[in-house]
């Protein structure tokens, strides 16, 4: 039958990021869809709350404390996995992100540091797993959680979009230098109701803006988000890769616009009279 092609029975997965949000939803549904989980994240508490949700689910759970940004830790998540699982099949590089910035205060350690986390620790872990997908089962699937910002105008967020889109990028040129083997995609995703929204879908002012400027007039659940890496971890998309698909309510420019300081001309301080008149 045509939904067993969605099915990921016997599988493993790593989801960095896991332990709150998006990762979080995706963690649970690939567990919901038959896989082992292998959860990485900062934060052990939250990890382990996943990996018990996991478990309710009669999935295995592996909670791998990880700053995806320091490569020795991601070489350890990914022997972590083989060591316990003996194989990976699906990796989905969620973990990422950064604050909204005026262009003007965006210093290089902060663009560095956004490339850091949105771009080189993906490719970084791409090229792990990729390793370890074909050594161990023969192919495999990357997911990459990029954001609606790499694609819009989006004053406010020079670094995060920019890094959003060199990620869109990375993911259609790595895709065929690992193909047919290993398969690497990218989801675009949009508003979602997470903790970063919070301070939108509590104002009803912000509400009522980002509703108005959302076709499907509601943001996203995690779950939306999930479902979409479940058809790009799949057999049923054997098919797709390279692709970047956007998932963010059918919204063709920014729900929300983060307010800009103008940019003015420097004051001019008058000289002090050397005479002290």
């Amino acid at each position: 039958m045509i939904l067993d092609r969605f099915g990921l029975d016997g599988r493993v997965a790593i989801v960095t990021g896991a332990g709150l949000g998006i990762g979080r939803g995706i963690a649970l549904g690939l567990a919901e869809a038959g896989a082992d989980v292998v959860l990485a994240a900062r934060t052990e508490s939250d990890l382990e709350e996943v990996a018990e949700a996991v478990r309710a689910r009669g999935r295995r759970a592996l909670v791998v404390v990880t700053d995806v940004t320091i490569e020795a830790e991601d070489q350890r998540l990914v022997a972590r996995t083989i060591e316990e699982f003996g194989r990976l099949d699906i990796l989905v590089n969620n973990a990422g992100g950064a604050m909204p910035r005026a262009a003007l205060d965006t210093s290089e350690g902060f663009m560095a540091r956004t490339f850091a986390f949105n771009v080189t620790a993906p490719l970084t872990l791409t090229k792990l797993a990729a390793r370890q997908m074909v050594d161990t089962v023969g192919s495999g699937s990357v997911v990459n959680i990029s954001s609606r910002s790499a694609s819009m105008t989006q004053p406010m967020f020079v670094a995060y979009g920019a890094a959003k889109a060199a990620l869109d990028r990375m993911t259609r040129n790595i895709a065929p230098e690992l193909a047919p083997r290993v398969r690497v995609n990218a989801l675009d995703v949009g508003g979602v109701a997470t903790r970063s929204l919070e301070v939108v879908l509590t104002d009803d002012g912000l509400r009522h803006q980002f509703l108005a400027g959302t076709p499907m007039q509601r943001p996203g659940e995690p779950e939306d988000i999930a479902c979409a890496v479940l058809f790009l971890a799949s057999d049923a998309s054997s098919w797709v890769t390279g692709k970047v698909f956007e998932i963010d309510g059918g919204t063709d420019a920014p729900a929300i616009v983060v307010p800009v300081p103008p940019l003015e001309p420097t004051p001019v301080v008058a000289a002090a009279d050397p005479a002290g008149a």
